[in-house]
């Protein structure tokens, strides 16, 4: 099986793939709390699994790299609530900057920022076009629950979508980090009760 996460790769193999033309996933997320059930992790471990997967796909028909997850973001929203780390607008932007820099100077051509969390939204779709004029490169932004909206709504009990510690996530972490599930916790976890997805953006924001 081809390799496709960056830091289980050589820097020759890197430099071999960026020869051959492959775009970067960068996975960009949060860590903050997720109710009474659920680690603060939640956002870093499902976005790079989405990606991971997404990739593994993707690399039986042209090459890909998934780098390493930003695993803090945008979670002002959160402090309150204990055991979240946050960053200012103009920390996240300069930090994504720098890392789509050192992507492109790796020899990378295209990055395609994937978002895991709610919060990180309209900033990412603001900051890409920014990105993209400063860097001089095709850079876009997409938030992987915005994938399957039909197909989520389909199987889930009661929601509509993938909203904050809710059964959408609750669920993909039984999945991907079982462990990280505090099941004698479930009675007293209770999702936003706005009927709102956390998705309210549009799906992907092109260069």
């Amino acid at each position: 099986m081809t390799e496709i996460l960056w830091n289980r790769m050589t820097a020759e193999a890197l430099r071999g793939r960026a020869a051959e033309g492959a775009i970067v996933l960068l996975p960009v997320a949060s860590t903050e709390q997720h109710g009474p059930h659920l680690a603060t992790g939640v956002d870093d471990y499902l976005c790079s699994e989405a990606c991971r997967r997404a990739a593994a796909l993707v690399a039986r028909t042209r090459p890909i790299v998934v780098a390493p997850t930003v695993w803090c973001g945008l979670a002002e929203h959160h402090v309150a609530f204990g055991g979240s780390f946050t960053l200012s607008l103009s920390t996240y932007y300069a930090l994504l900057r720098d890392l789509c820099q050192s992507i492109l100077r790796a020899g990378f051509t295209k990055i395609l920022i994937v978002n895991g969390h709610g919060g990180n939204i309209a900033a990412l779709n603001t900051f890409t076009t920014e990105l993209a004029r400063e860097l001089k490169a095709p850079i876009a932004t997409t938030t992987y629950i915005m994938g399957g909206l039909e197909e989520t709504k389909a199987i889930l009990e009661d929601q509509d979508g993938i909203q904050h510690a809710c059964e959408g996530e609750t669920s993909m972490m039984m999945a991907v980090k079982p462990d990280l599930v505090d099941h004698s916790r479930l009675p007293e976890a209770h999702g936003p009760s706005l009927g709102l997805s956390a998705a309210l953006a549009r799906p992907i924001h092109l260069w």
